[in-house]
């Protein structure tokens, strides 16, 4: 097998086996079918870009279709929106089509299924059906009325269609096998009776035909060849090879359902359902908010479809669900942007400089290279002045000795400028730093070629001309959710770990060069990151979104929060070994504020059920996760929370042992919890352990008399 042969992922190679196997490559077809409830989000952009690339590759066409069989939840809008977003990433259909576009086929075929005696009207409850499907290791029950006549169901049939019945009344059903393993082929719903208006048939149907017959049913009249689908949909496969068995011609081509892995991308959600209650709910301002992950909201944000496209290339096509790092997303687009953003100067916590030896009136325009990636970039004139911003953090009047910005005595370069010098500051009543007096080497310009110019100093700092400066609106987003998990967790709703910092307003000012940029328009503010101009922008007033940093900050935070668990228990070792309560005391004081600054829910858990076991240290580092952590006691699972104290007061050590109890005493937990800890409680009491403390003899009488 040739090198190209090998790197083929599995769709292309089903492909390339069906070609070598005489299918006509002039007959290859394929989709991209959404449902138009939602906006596309990520996860689409996955599918979207396997298909259409299949469809670039072997220059077979690849139809749009609209799966509108639900007008309850569809709109035009929605349509609209998925045509928009398909067209940004670069794609374009062979033929715009909905599922609505064959009511009437569908419809027919239906009729054809009865007259098999291969599908009935259902007049049960939904309940009823559920209660009569069986579970996958019992059996399913037929429907009472599964043998009604022929002429009967279509009567019924008929009269649905007319709109003779209320929603949930009747429902047209396919006569398959109550008993098969598959519970999807116990004689699953074809048509439900539904008195809502299409955004396209408006009220020419009252009923509407669900997904997995219209799906394959869709795919044959189209000719689709290879129908590609997520892994969830495996056990649809038998029951649209079923449907179409029903209605075949061998002279066409037989479409064949193949499925992969979606995409799971940490710190979001993937489910449409789930987003609209965002939106709804009004946690975000829209479909298109920056921090949601969708297609809209990542373009607005300032994405690039180069960077989804290339992402979306990275991640590849598997057979197996896994989850993937947002961090691989940014990491696409700084690399697109890194290539393709000016680099402008902008500054977002500004404080005043002034040049105290800078000549009153004068002002300066200064060479600034636009991109040092891409060399046709070219460069732009930067003005210069005696007074400029620049960030309130680039400066401290006194200074540690790696600290490479500007302080009293000490030198920095500001970039495509001159070297300046800290002399002294300016404050107000109470205390702040208004202004910074600095002087500068008249010599030391950028680019003059001077000796000076070419003198090295520790730090370079961006600024911005005070006299030049643009105002401007800036929009700093974070992730949507601190959890990388959110919606994974028993008993958690994913709203609970809305991240309140996701969005903070801030006021800025950036060099003039930006006050005609456009919505969409795409900076690198040096040193600071990645921004767009939103569409809330006016040309009197500039609003820009942050896009991404620099550097992966989530990354970091999440190596940082790890390290701090890795340090953290090895400080519970130090506990054991030191003679007096005062220096205890003081490790736990420091464990407990590292503890409390870990926001990760899915770390917290995962570093909790880790240390249930019987090592002493383990168990009192454990014990102070509940204590010290920002979680409630109803976050953890009762059954581990159970196996630790119970553990923990039978530990060899007093100290492991104090610290269960007070934990129990103080820590919120219902009576009944607490109940089931009394009988070892009072094992202690009446037989406490040698190294049993007065004050664990106290703790234990506490305990006692809550109980």
């Amino acid at each position: 097998m040739s090198t190209e042969e090998k790197s083929l992922h599995f769709i292309e190679q089903i492909i390339e086996e069906n070609l070598s196997n005489g299918f006509p490559q002039n007959k290859l077809r394929f989709r991209f079918p959404p449902e138009p409830n939602g906006y596309l989000h990520i996860g689409h952009a996955k599918s979207i870009c396997l298909n259409f690339g299949l469809g670039l590759k072997y220059n077979a066409p690849v139809n749009l279709r609209f799966d509108d069989t639900n007008p309850a939840k569809e709109e035009q809008e929605y349509v609209d929106a998925i045509k928009e977003d398909l067209q940004w990433l670069g794609f374009q259909w062979d033929k715009e089509l909905y599922a609505s576009d064959y009511f009437q086929q569908l419809y027919d075929w239906a009729i054809l299924l009865i007259n098999k005696g291969k599908a009935y009207v259902d007049s049960q409850s939904s309940e009823a059906m559920a209660e009569q499907k069986g579970t996958p290791s019992q059996a399913g029950v037929d429907s009472p009325y599964r043998n009604r006549s022929i002429e009967e169901n279509l009567a019924l049939f008929e009269r649905m269609k007319n709109g003779d019945f209320e929603e949930g009344t009747h429902i047209l059903r396919a006569k398959i096998d109550m008993t098969s393993s598959n519970m999807l082929m116990r004689d699953p719903i074809m048509y439900r009776v539904l008195h809502k208006e299409h955004h396209r048939t408006g009220n020419d149907w009252c009923i509407y035909p669900m997904y997995d017959y219209t799906h394959g049913e869709s795919d044959y009249l189209e000719q689709v060849s290879h129908s590609i689908c997520t892994l969830e949909f495996v056990m649809h496969r038998e029951l649209y090879d079923w449907f179409l068995d029903q209605i075949y011609d061998e002279n066409q081509v037989r479409p064949h359902q193949y499925e992969f892995a979606r995409l799971n991308l940490n710190y979001t959600v993937m489910s449409k359902r789930k987003l609209l209650q965002l939106v709804q709910e009004n946690f975000v301002n829209g479909w298109d908010d920056p921090r949601m992950p969708t297609i809209s909201g990542l373009r607005r944000r300032g994405y690039t479809a180069a960077s989804i496209r290339k992402f979306c290339e990275n991640i590849g096509v598997a057979k197996r669900e896994n989850s993937i790092d947002y961090s691989l997303l940014e990491f696409c687009l700084r690399d697109d942007l890194n290539k393709t953003a000016p680099r402008v100067m902008a500054v977002l916590d500004p404080v005043k400089v002034v040049i105290t030896n800078y000549p009153e009136g004068k002002e300066e325009l200064l060479d600034a290279e636009n991109n040092q990636e891409d060399e046709s970039a070219g460069f732009r004139k930067l003005p210069f002045s005696k007074e400029f911003y620049i960030e309130r953090e680039d400066f401290l009047e006194v200074a540690p000795s790696k600290f490479f910005r500007l302080s009293i005595g000490n030198e920095v370069r500001l970039k495509n400028a001159y070297i300046i010098k800290g002399e002294s500051v300016v404050k107000d009543a109470e205390g702040t730093i208004t202004e910074i007096h600095v002087t500068y080497d008249e010599d030391s310009r950028s680019g003059s070629g001077s000796e000076a110019s070419k003198r090295k100093v520790a730090g370079t700092l961006h600024w911005v001309s005070i006299p030049h400066a643009v105002a401007v609106e800036v929009r700093l987003y974070d992730r949507l959710f601190t959890d990388e998990a959110p919606d994974s967790h028993k008993e958690k709703s994913f709203l609970d770990f809305i991240n309140p910092n996701s969005l903070s307003i801030i006021k800025g000012f950036v060099e003039p060069s930006l006050a005609t940029a456009v919505s969409g328009d795409k900076f690198q503010f040096q040193r600071l990151g990645y921004f767009n101009v939103d569409k809330d922008s006016t040309p009197s007033k500039l609003v820009f979104n942050k896009t991404v940093g620099l550097k992966d900050a989530w990354e970091e935070k999440g190596k940082k929060d790890t390290n701090s668990i890795n340090n953290a228990l090895k400080d519970i070792n130090k506990y054991f070994k030191v003679s007096t309560r005062e220096e205890r005391i003081a490790i736990r004081k420091a464990i407990g504020e590292t503890l409390s600054g870990i926001s990760n829910y899915s770390l917290l858990q995962n570093s909790l059920k880790k240390n249930i076991n019987n090592n002493k240290s383990s168990l009192l580092f454990a014990q102070f996760i509940l204590k010290y952590a920002p979680l409630k006691s109803s976050d953890y699972d009762t059954e581990d929370l159970t196996k630790l104290y119970l553990m923990s007061l039978r530990s060899e050590s007093t100290f492991v042992r104090s610290r269960a109890l007070l934990n129990l005493i103080h820590l919120e937990y219902d009576l009944y919890f607490l109940k089931f800890f009394k009988e070892e409680v009072l094992k202690l009491k009446n037989n406490p352990p040698k190294s049993a403390t007065e004050r664990e003899k106290e703790f234990i009488e506490q305990l006692l008399n809550k109980l």
